[in-house]
């Protein structure tokens, strides 16, 4: 358990982390040490860009009246579409593994679709088809671990109220055996779960990075726009939105952590869930309009997706007992 206690850890500290205010020096500030917002969409402005904004904007206003506070001096940055994975200097392994990649596609994309929005949501289906085989893996390891459940629960019944050092190394290794005997791991079932929170920040800081990606529209929503920002000034489209990102994200993780655990692992797996839903339905109303695209095509597709998975293994499952059974039945004859 002290395995997936960590993993659990690692995964509060990056939610809370997105809905906290670390990270504060990234961005500029005024001279009462305030960060700095866009007035037209709500956004914190970054002063670490990958490129310029157009000019003759609020955004390159604001850029050019702080250019001291900026990692790259504005002059010396180039324009988004000349914008290339060597174009500044090295800035960390985060941004150069996965930020930079994920904003040239962005870019590419958005400049061959002429919609940024739409290039946001074509990038992360494709991680999505990519990230294919991790899920049916999930998909199969959640199977296992639903067969397993009778004996899971028998070893829990077992050792219920015992908790001497002897007892809980008992029930440790036949849970082990029960385990190893149906090919289970139990964290697997939500591995694409834990994949999907680094991707979702990579996202984050890529768009929030490029100015050029949250200064178009799509859907007559403004991609570097907040929610609350939009809300604020009217435009209940936006509730749409909220309500589209915390169903997609309610349904996505409920399947991807569907797998019956014993009862201590049930317990965290659901803490995890609910926290998590909290903080991303609460993050939501700040983040950029881009980034709820993003996020709701990729649960959607990931729902469909699961669903698809889980009715091609059942069909394989009742293939599977058809074939014994009938093996069984020559047999008897």
């Amino acid at each position: 358990m002290k395995k997936q206690n960590k993993i659990l850890a690692v995964i509060l500290v990056l939610i809370i982390s997105l809905t906290s205010g670390c990270g504060a020096d990234d961005y500029l500030k005024d001279e009462n040490n305030a960060v700095l917002t866009n007035t037209q969409t709500g956004q914190s402005v970054r002063k670490d860009i990958l490129c310029q904004p157009q000019k003759d904007t609020e955004l390159y206003h604001i850029y050019e009246t702080h250019n001291d506070q900026l990692k790259t001096k504005l002059e010396d940055l180039p324009t988004c579409e000349e914008f290339n994975l060597g174009s500044n200097p090295y800035n960390g392994l985060w941004e150069t593994i996965l930020v930079r990649p994920l904003a040239l596609l962005i870019l590419k994309a958005g400049y061959l679709f002429n919609n940024f929005g739409i290039a946001v949501m074509v990038i992360g289906l494709l991680i999505r088809l990519i990230m294919l085989p991790l899920a049916i893996k999930s998909m199969k390891a959640t199977s296992n671990m639903q067969k397993a459940q009778p004996e899971i629960q028998r070893i829990e019944r077992k050792y219920a109220g015992r908790t001497d050092s002897e007892s809980m190394m008992a029930k440790s290794q036949e849970q082990m055996m029960v385990y190893q005997k149906y090919k289970i791991n139990p964290v697997s079932g939500c591995l694409v779960a834990l994949i999907q929170i680094p991707l979702f920040f990579a996202f984050l800081d890529a768009i929030n990075k490029v100015p050029a990606i949250f200064e178009g529209s799509l859907f007559g929503m403004h991609l570097g726009m907040t929610p609350w920002k939009g809300l604020s000034e009217g435009q209940y489209i936006y509730i749409v939105l909220i309500f589209l990102i915390v169903a997609t994200t309610y349904i996505s993780f409920k399947n991807s952590m569907k797998s019956s655990q014993d009862n201590e692992m049930m317990k965290q797996m659901n803490f995890m869930f609910m926290f998590m839903i909290i903080s991303i339905s609460i993050a939501s109303f700040s983040l950029p309009t881009a980034i709820a695209f993003y996020w709701i095509v990729t649960n959607g597709f990931a729902v469909l997706q699961n669903a698809i998975i889980k009715r091609v293994l059942n069909e394989e499952e009742k293939k599977k007992k058809k074939h014994i059974f009938d093996i069984k039945w020559k047999r008897k004859k």
